[in-house]
């Protein structure tokens, strides 16, 4: 069954180097060929969390809305993970119900 799902995307690297804009239009690019679409959020958010290590990280994201079933939506975090060579990615589901008109 296909949900929204909201993924947090990294704005800088985990040594705090700025990710290119190049670099987010190919991720872009890679949901929306899996998805057909996406609905991207301004950066305006700013996460928090300590690593296993203990390290804190503080960080701008960018919330991220995507139409997808459970499966897919597990695969773009994956996805995004690699491609931005992070610890973690976190994703919630934002509604249950979906319907397009």
């Amino acid at each position: 069954m296909k949900k929204i799902w909201e993924i947090l995307v990294p704005t800088v690297t985990n040594e705090g180097k700025p990710i290119r804009v190049k670099q987010h239009k190919h991720w872009d690019k890679r949901v929306r060929e899996l998805l057909g679409g996406l609905t991207i959020m301004q950066p305006n958010i700013k996460g928090e969390w300590v690593s296993p290590q203990g390290e804190i990280f503080t960080e701008r994201m960018i919330p991220v809305r995507v139409c997808c079933d459970e499966k897919q939506i597990s695969n773009i975090a994956q996805f995004t993970k690699t491609f931005y060579e992070q610890e973690v990615v976190m994703y919630y589901c934002i509604s249950n119900e979906v319907k397009i008109v």
